[in-house]
């Protein structure tokens, strides 16, 4: 009987599941951060390049 009654105590028990939810939460955060940065890499280096350009092309006038 005693062992029963830890079983159901056991089962009842439930302070950890916030952290579980939290936990899983930020996986998946981590996750879409990951997938959104795999499909931005291939157009910021063309992005940068055009910046890049622009500015190596942009002349400065030195008198006033």
């Amino acid at each position: 009987m005693k062992l029963v009654k830890i079983v159901r105590n056991f089962e009842a028990n439930d302070d950890g599941a916030v952290t579980v939810d939290w936990v899983v939460l930020t996986a998946a955060v981590c996750s879409l951060v990951a997938i959104a940065m795999a499909g931005l890499k291939g157009n910021m280096s063309s992005v940068g390049q055009k910046v890049e350009d622009h500015l190596n092309s942009a002349s400065i006038q030195t008198t006033f």
